[in-house]
């Protein structure tokens, strides 16, 4: 194993590791597994030459990599992309023994996951996830989707990867903004379940805002860890969202509304800032949550660059995609919300007028409707 790696193990009915480090991809084969002979490497284009360095050094090992190119981000997840991999996969005559890598950002690891959960009904998977975001939570958990015209990830299916690997040299080239989305997910993280990383952060705000001195950063390393780890804990006991899951969803319910209402133009991390201010708004106004709470979350995500507030003048949008929302059970809205720091709970059909009261206190601009309902 590299030196210095971390390791964090998801448990559950297929448990896998998530290696964390730095120069990992000499673990590739060992996380593939043995008999697997034909391995199909799916990269966006920016990532071309990291994907022939995995061809070549794969190749090397005895391997007939084939590679396919994707869509970079949000337009990689389609039904159109995901029918080209299936094609590569049906011509090169891949079998049930053989496997899929996912080298890139969360939208790459998406389809990658369900191309393999697909191709005769499930082959394996080994995620290599490049950005923060993807590292701390699209990669890990075993959740796979594309997106459809109606909304984000309503097609998808639950398949654990064989394992996934974060080697954090690849962040040193994020650019920045795309980074500093990916810390409003280990944020979230803190918030729901371990307060540790919300000392860090705030201890470290200046150091883990760079990517390229977060990168060999330990704190960073801490963080990718802790963060890993609140995931497998949830995901380890519940796979398939059937309940515990749904708090890695805070802040998620009104950030997958804005990202569908701006066409995904938003980066996924910015909009979950926002949706966890919100949340937080949200219990405070119904007696669930300490002002000094609701406080933290616009300090944290503030001196780290991210958004708390979106446009006042979007609410019935927003409204309409969240009813789209996977956690929505008929018309009955719900939300993951907090009584204090690592204290997750569910708030289920709260009072309209409770929702839009607390929208008006994240809205700019064009002040938030009021009196709006869900009927």
């Amino acid at each position: 194993m590299a030196d210095a790696a971390r390791t964090v193990e998801v448990r559950g009915e297929h448990p896998y590791e998530v290696v964390i480090g730095r120069h990992l991809l000499g673990e590739l084969p060992r996380l593939l597994g043995d008999g697997v002979r034909k391995v199909l490497v799916i990269h966006p284009a920016a990532l071309a030459t990291t994907a022939d360095a995995v061809r070549a050094d794969l190749g090397a090992q005895g391997y007939e990599v084939l590679l396919a190119e994707v869509p970079d981000a949000e337009p990689a997840k389609t039904a159109q992309v995901a029918a080209f991999c299936w094609q590569v996969l049906g011509q090169a005559d891949f079998t049930r023994s053989d496997a899929v890598v996912g080298l890139g950002g969360g939208a790459t690891t998406d389809l990658a996951g369900f191309v393999a959960s697909t191709w005769l009904r499930g082959v394996t998977v080994v995620q290599v996830p490049t950005t923060l975001l993807a590292m701390v939570d699209a990669a890990v958990g075993g959740k796979t989707g594309i997106n459809t015209a109606e909304g984000k990830n309503l097609v998808g299916t639950f398949h654990a990867p064989a394992g996934v690997l974060c080697d954090l040299a690849a962040l040193e080239s994020m650019p920045k903004h795309d980074y500093v989305a990916g810390l409003g997910e280990v944020v979230k993280c803190g918030f729901i379940a371990d307060p540790r990383i919300l000392d860090l952060v705030e201890a470290h705000t200046e150091e883990i805002t760079d990517p390229v001195r977060a990168a060999g950063s330990e704190v960073l390393a801490e963080l990718v860890e802790r963060s890993v780890a609140v995931k497998a804990r949830v995901v380890g006991e519940d796979l398939r969202e059937a309940g515990l899951r749904e708090i890695l969803n805070y802040g998620h319910t009104l950030g997958h509304a804005i990202e569908h209402v701006e066409r995904y133009s938003w980066r996924h991390g910015a909009a979950v800032s926002v949706g966890m201010v919100f949340a937080a708004e949200l219990a405070r106004l119904a007696g669930r949550l300490d002002e000094e709470v609701v406080a933290r979350h616009r300090s944290v995500l503030t001196a780290l660059g991210l958004p708390t507030s979106y446009r006042g003048d979007r609410w019935d949008q927003l409204l309409a995609a969240m009813r789209r929302d996977k956690k929505t059970r008929g018309d009955l809205l719900r939300f993951v919300v907090l009584e204090d720091v690592a204290r997750p709970v569910r708030l289920e059909g709260p009072d309209p007028a409770l929702l839009v009261a607390a929208y008006a206190e994240i809205s700019e601009g064009v002040a938030a409707p009021r009196g709006l309902s869900l009927g």
